[in-house]
C-alpha cells in the first residue's frame, strides 16, 4: 500500500482563538489555547483513514509583533517560533499592521492567510503533498481550497481541521463539495497543548 504524504497548514492565530472560544474563558491564562504544531500533525496522521499516511511537513503561518512597539510580546513570539523551528516546523511570519490609534485599537494580521493560501496551492501544483490539511476556519482560504480541489484532484486531496464542541461547530466548508474535517475535541486539545508561558 502506498504511503500518502500529509502536509499540515496551520493558521496559528485563528486556531489559537478557536481553541480559546471552544474550551476556555477570557479570564483563563493567555497560554491556554496554545498547541504544539508538530503534535497536531502527528495526531491528524494517526487517525484512521483508508490509506497509510506519513507526516511530510508542518507549516505554521503567524503574525509577528513589531519589536519597537511591543518588545515583550515580540520576544515571547520569537521564543515560540524558535520552539516550533527546533521541532522541524516551517514557520512563515508576517508583521502585524498597527492602526493609527494603536494601542486603543488592536494590531491586525495582514497577509498571513494569503501566504498560507499561496503555499497551499503552489505545493499542490508541485506535487509536494498527497494530502493537504488546513487547520483554520478563515473563510478567506476557501478560494485556495476550491482551486486545489478542481485543478489538482489527480495529484492530491484536501482536508480541514477545526475545534468542535456542542456549542462550537465552525469549520471551513464549500457548498456542494464534500471536504473531510478532522473534528478536534477537548481531549485532543489536552493531548497537544503547549502550556509554556513564553513571556517568562
Amino acid at each position: 500500500m502506498a504511503i500518502e504524504r500529509l502536509v499540515l497548514f496551520l493558521d496559528d492565530k485563528n486556531f489559537y482563538n478557536g481553541a480559546r472560544r471552544a474550551f476556555f474563558s477570557n479570564s483563563d491564562p493567555h497560554f491556554y489555547g496554545q498547541i504544539n504544531p508538530l503534535e497536531l500533525g502527528n495526531l491528524i496522521c494517526s487517525r484512521p483513514s483508508k490509506t497509510r499516511r506519513q507526516l511530510q511537513e508542518v507549516r505554521v503561518y503567524t503574525g509577528l509583533p513589531d519589536a519597537t512597539k511591543e518588545p515583550k510580546t515580540y520576544s515571547a513570539h520569537m521564543k515560540q517560533c524558535a520552539r516550533w523551528r527546533k521541532d522541524g516546523v516551517e514557520v512563515t511570519t508576517r508583521v502585524l499592521r498597527y492602526p493609527q490609534d494603536w494601542p486603543n485599537s488592536k494590531a491586525q494580521q495582514k497577509g498571513v492567510d494569503v501566504a498560507l493560501a499561496v503555499d497551499f496551492v503552489a505545493l499542490a501544483i508541485d506535487s509536494f503533498y498527497d494530502v493537504g490539511v488546513i487547520a483554520s476556519t478563515d473563510a478567506d482560504l476557501r478560494p485556495a481550497l476550491e482551486y486545489v480541489i478542481k485543478k489538482c484532484r489527480n495529484k492530491c486531496h484536501v482536508e480541514v481541521a477545526a475545534w468542535f464542541t456542542q456549542q462550537t461547530k465552525n469549520r471551513l466548508s464549500i457548498p456542494g463539495i464534500n471536504i473531510w474535517c478532522h473534528r478536534l475535541n477537548r481531549t485532543d486539545y489536552d493531548a497537544i497543548a503547549d502550556l509554556t508561558d513564553y513571556n517568562l
